[in-house]
C-alpha cells in the first residue's frame, strides 16, 4: 500500500501542483509537500496544488504555465477546470538556443529489414488498393475482400489492402486541398510497405488520375497500376480486372526475405491520443527516450500535432539547428491560427472530454506533455502534411491533432512504424505500417491488454525508470520492425484508419 509521501509525483520544485497517483481521499497529508491536507478527493492523474496562487496569477507544471487561475487556489484544493483557464502571455523561441551535439551510437542498431531492388527499406509487404475518388472506394475493397483470408499460399504476403478516403471531388482540381491529396496518395503509392500498388478511380472525378499522376511525376510500371470503373465498363469488370492484377503480383510478392540492416532505415511515428494526466509523465516522455536512442542510431522521429503542441512550440524553436528551421515551425502555427479562425475557431481550445476526464485542464498542459514524445536531441526539420521525410533525426510534421488524420500524414511521409501513446484507451493500427500502442498507466494496460503492446505505467508506479521503459520500447520497435506483430495487427485493424487530411469547402 502507498505511503501518504508516495500518493503524487513532482515534476518540477517551481511547480505550483502536483499530480494525483491514484485516487486521494479528502483530509489525507501530503507528508513531502509541507504537510498539505487535500481538500477533497482527488481523482487519479488529477492535479492538487501545494502552494497558493492569486487570481489571475500563473499556475505551473514541468516549470511552465498551464494556464492561469480564475480564482484564488489554496494549497490542498483540486485544480482543474473549474479554477483554471487559458491566458495569453509571450513566450520566447529563443531559436537555436539549446541545440547541442548528437552523441551517435556505434555500433548501430539493426533490425530484419525488406530491401526492396531499388535500395528501399520495408518493414511489412503489402499489395495496396488506393482510390483517387470515394466513388471508387466499394469496387476497391471488393478487390481486395477477395484475398481476405485467401493468402495460405504466399505466406510472406502480409495482405492485400484497400485504403479508400471520403474525398476526391466535390472540391477544386487545384489548388491547397488538391495538393495535400496528391502528397498523401503519393506518399502511400511510394511506400516501401507496399510491393505494388493499384490506384482505382471513377473517371468523371476532379481527383484525375492522370493529373495526379503528373503531379507526383509518376508513370505507371509492373508495380504501380490504374484504371478506372468507367473506362473499364462498371462495377463487375473493375473488380474482376483488379483480382486479375493483383494475382499476377501475388507470386512475385511472396519471394521477399529478411536481411539484417542498420536502425537508420526507420523512421518512426510519435503519435498520442485519448491523452490522460499521466501521459506527459510516463508513456510520452518514455517514447521520447526511445525516439533520442533512434535518432543516436541513426534513425527518424517524427513529432505531429500542430494543435497539439500549441504552447510548448518554445521548447522545440530552441532546439532547431537554425533560425530557418525555427521559423519554419513558427510558419506553420501562424497557418493554423488564421485556419481556425477563418472557421470560426481558436487555438486556445480545451482538451476533449476525455482528455478533461483524464485530468489535463488546458491545451498547453495537454500540448507540454504531448512535445515529451520529441525527445532531447535537435530539431532538424519541419514538414508540411504528407512530405516526404528525407532528413534523418528528429522532425516535426504539420498535421492536425486528430489521431487518424495525423498518422495518415506520417505514413505518407515515409513512416515505417508508428508508436501511440493513450491514457485513455484508444485502438488504432495503420496498415502498410505497424503501429505499437502504450498504455501510460497499470490500471488501462491490464483493463484493455489486448489492445496495448507496452505498459508506461511502470513509471508511475516507481518501479521503472523513463529511460528503462523508453529501452524498452526502442528494442520492441526493433522487433517489430522485423516482423513481430503488433497488437492492432493481430486485431486486423488498419484499412479504415486511413484519413487524408481534408481542407477547404466541400462542393
Amino acid at each position: 500500500m502507498l505511503q501518504a509521501a508516495d500518493l503524487t509525483i513532482r515534476l518540477h520544485a517551481n511547480d505550483h501542483v502536483v499530480i494525483a497517483r491514484g485516487e486521494i481521499a479528502a483530509d489525507t497529508v501530503l507528508t513531502r509537500e509541507n504537510n498539505v491536507r487535500v481538500a477533497g478527493k482527488i481523482p487519479a492523474g488529477h492535479k492538487i496544488a501545494v502552494r497558493p496562487v492569486e487570481a489571475g496569477k500563473p499556475v505551473k507544471r514541468y516549470d511552465q504555465i498551464i494556464g492561469f487561475a480564475t480564482r484564488p487556489i489554496k494549497p490542498g484544493e483540486h485544480v482543474h477546470v473549474h479554477n483554471l483557464a487559458m491566458g495569453d502571455f509571450e513566450r520566447d523561441y529563443a531559436y537555436c538556443k539549446d541545440v547541442k551535439p548528437t552523441e551517435m551510437i556505434a555500433p548501430q542498431a539493426t533490425f530484419e529489414g525488406i530491401v526492396r531492388p531499388d535500395g528501399r527499406i520495408a518493414t511489412r509487404n503489402y499489395i495496396g488498393i488506393l482510390t483517387s475518388v470515394n466513388c471508387s472506394a466499394t469496387v476497391a475493397r471488393m478487390v481486395a475482400d477477395h484475398f481476405r483470408n485467401n493468402l495460405q499460399d504466399y505466406p510472406n504476403v502480409d495482405g492485400v489492402v484497400a485504403l479508400t478516403h471520403k474525398t476526391g471531388c466535390g472540391m477544386a482540381s487545384e489548388g491547397e486541398p488538391m495538393d495535400m491529396l496528391h502528397r498523401t496518395i503519393t506518399g502511400y503509392a511510394q511506400h516501401p510497405n507496399f510491393f505494388a500498388v493499384l490506384n482505382l478511380g471513377l473517371g468523371c472525378e476532379a481527383n484525375q488520375i492522370n493529373f495526379w499522376l503528373n503531379a507526383a511525376k509518376l508513370k505507371i510500371n509492373d508495380k504501380l497500376q490504374a484504371f478506372t470503373i468507367q473506362e473499364k465498363g462498371g462495377t463487375t469488370k473493375t473488380v474482376r480486372e483488379g483480382i486479375a492484377r493483383v494475382k499476377d503480383w501475388l507470386s512475385e510478392a511472396n519471394k521477399i526475405e529478411r536481411r539484417t540492416v542498420p536502425a537508420s532505415h526507420l523512421i518512426l511515428g510519435l503519435e498520442c491520443g485519448g491523452s490522460d494526466g499521466y501521459s506527459g509523465i510516463s508513456a510520452n516522455p518514455a517514447l521520447g527516450a526511445a525516439a533520442d536512442l533512434l535518432v543516436r542510431h541513426g534513425g527518424t522521429a517524427i513529432l505531429s500535432e500542430t494543435p497539439e503542441i500549441y504552447g510548448a512550440e518554445h521548447l522545440l524553436t530552441r532546439r532547431a539547428i537554425s533560425r530557418e528551421v525555427g521559423e519554419k515551425l513558427i510558419r506553420r502555427i501562424r497557418w493554423w491560427e488564421d485556419y481556425t479562425q477563418r472557421n470560426g475557431n481558436e487555438m486556445n481550445n480545451n482538451p476533449s472530454p476525455g482528455n478533461k476526464a483524464g485530468g489535463l485542464t488546458t491545451i498547453l498542459e495537454k500540448s507540454l506533455g504531448a512535445a515529451a514524445k520529441g525527445g532531447t536531441t535537435n530539431l532538424v526539420d519541419v514538414y508540411e502534411y504528407a512530405e516526404k521525410v528525407s532528413a534523418k533525426g528528429f522532425v516535426f510534421m504539420d498535421t492536425p491533432g486528430y489521431d487518424p488524420v495525423s498518422v495518415t500524414g506520417h505514413v505518407a511521409g515515409g513512416a515505417n512504424v508508428v508508436c501511440f501513446t493513450t491514457g485513455r484507451g484508444s485502438v488504432y493500427g495503420c496498415k502498410p505500417s505497424p503501429s505499437l500502442k502504450l498504455a501510460t498507466n497499470s490500471r488501462l494496460y491490464n483493463h484493455m491488454e489486448e489492445d496495448m503492446d507496452v505498459n508506461c505505467g511502470t513509471v508511475v508506479d516507481g518501479s521503472e525508470s523513463v529511460e528503462a521503459v523508453g529501452e524498452r520500447i526502442f528494442r520492441l520497435i526493433l522487433e517489430t520492425a522485423s516482423g513481430r506483430r503488433s497488437k492492432s495487427e493481430l486485431l486486423g485493424f488498419g484499412e479504415d484508419e486511413f484519413a487524408p487530411w481534408v481542407i477547404g469547402a466541400t462542393m
